[in-house]
């Protein structure tokens, strides 16, 4: 695994409201759009990202409940360069003592995804989709 967080996902109660603070409010660079129902801003090397937080506690695990009991409202997501990645990555997590919460499969935006939790309860995506693109320095282009 290449040691670097990719994306930070904020689950947002208010995906407008959010967007509008960290865009006009703090000068977060976008190319984001509100119609795109998540919103990645461009920070240096980590992206953030902007998710409708019932979306996102559903995106983890049907099971989590809707006052976010166990889910702490945020995701760190690891990215990988290739589909086999994902499964190597999550391999190696349950490995070390990780728990697997959503094994990797074929997701509805396109991707290939699974989620563990770390140790105390974290949760990391891992994800991948043919149409990333990466930096040299392996940040994600978004």
């Amino acid at each position: 695994m290449e040691s670097r967080i990719s994306i930070i996902s904020l689950g947002v109660k208010d995906l407008e409201k959010s967007y509008r603070f960290y865009k006009e409010g703090l000068s977060f660079p976008t190319q984001g759009k509100l119609e795109d129902g998540i919103i990645f801003f461009q920070t240096s090397g980590t992206r953030l990202a902007l998710y409708p937080l019932d979306k996102l506690a559903e995106d983890v695990s049907p099971q989590i409940n809707e006052d976010r009991s166990g889910f702490p409202g945020f995701t760190l997501a690891h990215n990988t360069r290739t589909k086999e990645g994902v499964d190597r990555v999550l391999q190696l997590a349950e490995k070390a003592g990780g728990k697997i919460v959503k094994p990797a499969q074929m997701v509805f935006w396109g991707g290939y995804s699974g989620y563990f939790t770390d140790p105390d309860g974290y949760y990391w995506e891992v994800a991948w989709a043919e149409f990333w693109e990466f930096n040299e320095d392996g940040s994600l282009v978004v």
